[in-house]
C-alpha cells in the first residue's frame, strides 16, 4: 500500500518534535547533577509504555480476529513487546551509576511523587489482566485516572487470548476469583494438549510462549528495579504515600516479584506428560 506523499520542507527535528522534547526536562533541584538523568531515564521509560500500549492494544485486536495471519502478526507483536522489556531492564542499569548520596541530593524533591503514580504502567497491568484497585486510586490525581479505570473495566489480553483458544475448539476458562477447581483443571488440559504435542500446534504454541516470555520480561525488570531501589536507598519508605499501607518502599516492592499475567501458561508445566 502507497504512504502519504512527502511533506516539503519536513526536517528530522520537525518530525520528532525534538526542540518541544528537549524543553521537558525540568530539574526541581539544578544544582544535583543526577537529576537530569533520572529524568531522562523515567521519561524514556514513559515513551517505551506508550509504544507497549500501543503493541498491546493492536494485539488483542488481532486475537479477536484469530486468523491464522492475524495470530502469527499477534505473536510477532508479543516478541517486540519482550524485546522492548529487555531495554527496559537495561535501562535500569543507566541508573545504578548514579550514587546514593547523588539520589538522596535531590531525592526529597520528589515527595510525594512515585513511581506508583505512573498511569500507563498501571494501564499496562490492567490491560494484561493484572489489576489492583489499591494501587489505581493512588493515581486518582492524574488527569488521565479515568482511563485507567476504563482499562481496569475493559477485557484483557487474557480474555483475548482465551477467547481465541476457544474459536479454536479448546475448551479454556478465563483465570480469576470465580473459576472453579474443576474450570481450572479443564483449562489445564487443554493447553496441555497444545504443549504436549508443540509441533501439531506450531501457532497456538509459538503465541503461547511468546506471551510467557513478555511474563517473565516483566519479572525481571521488576526484580532489577528492587535492586537499583535497594542500592539506592536500603529499607527507607518509598516517596509516594498511602500507597501500600504498611508495605512501603522496598518491602512492598519484592511482594510484586511474582506477578504473572498469564499464570495457566506457566501452571501448565507441571501438568505435561513424563
Amino acid at each position: 500500500m502507497a504512504g502519504p506523499p512527502p511533506r516539503d520542507g519536513i526536517t528530522y527535528s520537525d518530525y520528532l518534535k525534538v526542540p518541544e522534547l528537549l524543553e521537558l526536562q525540568v530539574c526541581e533541584v539544578p544544582e544535583a547533577h543526577d537529576e537530569m538523568q533520572f529524568i531522562v531515564v523515567h521519561q524514556v521509560y514513559e515513551l517505551w509504555f506508550r509504544l507497549i500500549m500501543h503493541e498491546v492494544d493492536e494485539i488483542a485486536a488481532l486475537f479477536g480476529s484469530g486468523s491464522d495471519v492475524d495470530l502469527r502478526n499477534a505473536t510477532r507483536l508479543c516478541r517486540r513487546i519482550q524485546r522492548i522489556f529487555e531495554v527496559l531492564v537495561d535501562q535500569i542499569h543507566v541508573l545504578e551509576t548514579m550514587r546514593p548520596a547523588d539520589f538522596l541530593a535531590f531525592r526529597s524533591a520528589l515527595n510525594p511523587a512515585s513511581g506508583f503514580q505512573s498511569v500507563q504502567f498501571r494501564e499496562l497491568e490492567a490491560a494484561l489482566g493484572l489489576r489492583d484497585e489499591k494501587l489505581a486510586s493512588f493515581t486518582k490525581d492524574d488527569p488521565r485516572h479515568g482511563k485507567l479505570l476504563e482499562r481496569m473495566a475493559a477485557p484483557s489480553v487474557v480474555d483475548a487470548l482465551y477467547g481465541a483458544l476457544r474459536a479454536r475448539g479448546h475448551k479454556v476458562d478465563t483465570p480469576g476469583p470465580d473459576r472453579s477447581d474443576a474450570d481450572e483443571d479443564a483449562t489445564l488440559e487443554a493447553l496441555r494438549v497444545i504443549y504436549d504435542a508443540p509441533d501439531d500446534h506450531p501457532l497456538l504454541y509459538d503465541l503461547c510462549e511468546s506471551l510467557v516470555e513478555i511474563d517473565e520480561q516483566i519479572v525481571l525488570w521488576r526484580r532489577h528495579h528492587v535492586m537499583m531501589v535497594e542500592r539506592h536507598i536500603g529499607d527507607k519508605p518509598g516517596t509516594g504515600k498511602g500507597t501500600t499501607g504498611n508495605l512501603d518502599g522496598i518491602r512492598y516492592l519484592k511482594t510484586t516479584l511474582m506477578r504473572k499475567a498469564f499464570p495457566d501458561l506457566w501452571a501448565v508445566r507441571t501438568v505435561l506428560s513424563d
